[in-house]
């Protein structure tokens, strides 16, 4: 029973991971991991992880 809650439960953030990125693509962000993905004016060249640094 234990393991069928734990699966449940990751199949539940599975899904919510791929929904999200599914939202993000159908809005148009083209770099969804960067900070500034769904700017327009940005090239996204995603090179610099720590951008508040710089």
């Amino acid at each position: 029973m234990t393991n069928l809650i734990i699966i449940a439960v990751v199949a539940a953030i599975v899904a919510a991971a791929a929904g999200y990125v599914y939202r993000e693509k159908k809005n148009g962000a083209k770099c969804i991991g960067c900070p500034s993905g769904g700017c327009a004016s940005c090239s996204c060249g995603c090179s610099g992880r720590n951008t508040r640094d710089s």
